[in-house]
């Protein structure tokens, strides 16, 4: 039986991009990308997911609310029986409606090290990052639940921050942990072998 995964962006599709090329190159065995979902009609993701091929849903939030929006991509999601949601770039906050259909199976990768510089999105985080004076940054994979960037940790990966270091560099060197991790992440729910892990963690806390 095929895992099915959607990925939901409103930005450039870099990480998107990394799980594409995973599952070209046949290394996520068992696992199908069923398509691309996003608010915007001209992201960068969008037109990356059409490239390789693969199905794009936008849906237009103009005059919706939160509920209103996701309970449209819910529906799309259980028709086409997703397993596993995957925010990759996702410029909106899922409501409570949302995040209980897909309990525990919405994964999303933030751009530093949470709980540190948590709220923030793509650059205002690396610049804040910065502006802190932190010696190190990273990436963060969590489980999506109604609080902001809280969800539980399944996966940090650490950068070192250099002397000389811009925004931009330090994007560059996020986003290329964020590939790989959230890849490895896909493939530990796809196979089962995260569900204990998360079991594990939610005992100690």
């Amino acid at each position: 039986m095929t895992y099915k995964i959607a990925v939901l962006s409103s930005s450039g599709g870099t990480v998107l991009q990394a799980i594409m090329d995973e599952l070209k190159s046949g290394r996520m065995p068992g696992i199908t990308f069923v398509g691309l979902f996003t608010d915007k009609k001209n992201s960068l993701a969008l037109k990356r997911a059409k490239s390789a091929g693969y199905k794009t849903f936008f849906f237009d939030p103009q005059g919706k609310t939160r509920v209103e929006y996701d309970r449209e991509m819910l529906e799309k999601l259980k028709e086409l029986k997703v397993d596993l949601v995957v925010l990759a770039g996702y410029m909106r906050i899922l409501s409570g409606l949302f995040v209980e259909n897909y309990r525990d199976r919405i994964i999303n990768v933030h751009p530093s090290l949470l709980p540190d510089f948590a709220g923030g999105m793509d650059m205002s985080v690396h610049g804040e990052v910065l502006k802190s004076g932190v010696e190190k940054s990273g990436m963060t994979i969590h489980l999506v639940d109604e609080s902001l960037d809280r969800g539980l940790i399944l996966m940090q990966s650490e950068c070192k921050v250099v002397s000389d270091e811009t925004p931009t560099s330090l994007k560059e060197k996020v986003q290329a942990l964020e590939c790989k991790g959230m890849v490895d992440v896909i493939k530990r729910f796809a196979d089962g072998s995260i569900q204990e892990s998360i079991e594990q963690k939610r005992l100690c806390l």
